[in-house]
């Protein structure tokens, strides 16, 4: 039994108590679409009211943990990294930093999923990453004024791609949850690519050297392909938060 403290006039103090510890169970022994107890169980479980288990329970669903439907007992959400996500976006929105610390982590994350796949690739895995550098070269070559977003979104797609083939499920799960933060990363590294002179073709040789080291099952040069790749994106936000809004990013010459 926890110490709820509900003998005090604390209950947000009780509600956390409870929270954390059905948190607990939630992650350690309830699947996703699991059913909790009903609050009448919950509530004699850890002999607190109705109401304090209301109120953990919408903590928990604040945390991302439990889908609430009226009417109906709050159900185990499948992980989907929200709150990760947005804790990425507002990073990102407050801190130019932000942008440098999200490099670092990507080059700590994307250096091992990319030796990984290299190593455990799957044929579904390889034509996953194979479509996504197709949809970057597609992008390239449009001239319509959506192409360069779709740009971003195949860039993010190859990345995302490259760490699912890594049969790392957390590598995955990672990545999907990062997927917003990493468009706007890549957005703005593409402002710093354009000043200095490169363009979206030169983006898709990187690309292209990475996909061929996983191809060819060799795990350091998929490795190195990778960490070239990042440092040179690190560069490129470096000079774009330099030189932010000075040069518009330019075409692939064709």
């Amino acid at each position: 039994m926890i110490q709820t403290g509900e003998n005090r006039p604390d209950q947000p103090s009780a509600a956390r108590a409870v929270a954390d510890d059905l948190a607990d169970m939630i992650l350690t022994s309830m699947a996703p679409g699991s059913k909790l107890p009903s609050e009448a169980e919950l509530a004699e479980r850890y002999a607190v009211s109705r109401l304090t288990i209301r109120e953990a329970v919408k903590l928990l669903a604040g945390r991302g943990l439990l889908d609430l439907a009226r009417g109906r007992r709050a159900t185990v959400r499948e992980p989907d990294g929200t709150a990760f996500a947005d804790f990425l976006v507002s990073v990102l929105r407050n801190d130019s930093k932000g942008l440098f610390d999200l490099v670092e982590v990507r080059m700590s994350l994307e250096v091992q999923s990319a030796t990984l796949a290299a190593k455990r690739a799957s044929r579904a895995g390889l034509a996953a990453i194979e479509n996504a550098l197709q949809g970057m070269r597609d992008a390239a070559a449009d001239t319509d004024p959506g192409a360069e977003g779709r740009f971003h979104d195949c860039d993010v797609a190859f990345h995302e791609a490259v760490a699912l083939a890594s049969g790392n499920r957390i590598l995955g799960y990672l990545f999907e949850a990062m997927a917003g933060p990493l468009r706007k990363g890549i957005q703005i590294s593409r402002q710093g690519h354009a000043n200095r002179g490169h363009t979206l073709l030169d983006t898709i040789a990187h690309h292209q050297r990475i996909l061929d080291a996983v191809r060819a099952g060799n795990a350091r040069a998929a490795a190195e392909a990778m960490r070239v790749h990042l440092k040179d994106t690190e560069r490129d936000i470096g000079n774009a938060v330099t030189n932010i809004g000075t040069t518009a990013p330019q075409r692939p010459d064709r």
